[in-house]
């Protein structure tokens, strides 16, 4: 099996998104934290960007929808250090 470009960004965003999970359910990233949202938002972004390229919709509706979720908290997130 031959690996292409996309089949990178694809593992790249999927090992992104569940390193954060394990790190979660481990208790070592918070999910209101920095870190966990932008690994959230780049590991999806990721995924999404992979999704699109092989032109598979469910994933990129998947995918995308995440990414912005997870960009929604991260802003979320921002906002409220520069509150606090």
């Amino acid at each position: 099996m031959q690996l292409s470009v996309n089949d990178y960004i694809g593992f790249a965003g999927v090992l992104i998104l569940l390193i954060a999970f394990l790190l979660n359910l481990a208790g070592k990233l918070s999910k209101d934290g920095l870190v966990y949202a932008l690994l959230n938002v780049i590991g999806a972004g990721l995924a999404c960007l992979a999704s699109v390229l092989i032109h598979y919709l469910p994933f990129v509706i998947l995918e995308g929808t995440w990414t912005l979720v997870s960009l929604f908290a991260l802003v979320k997130f921002l906002m409220r250090k520069q509150v606090g």
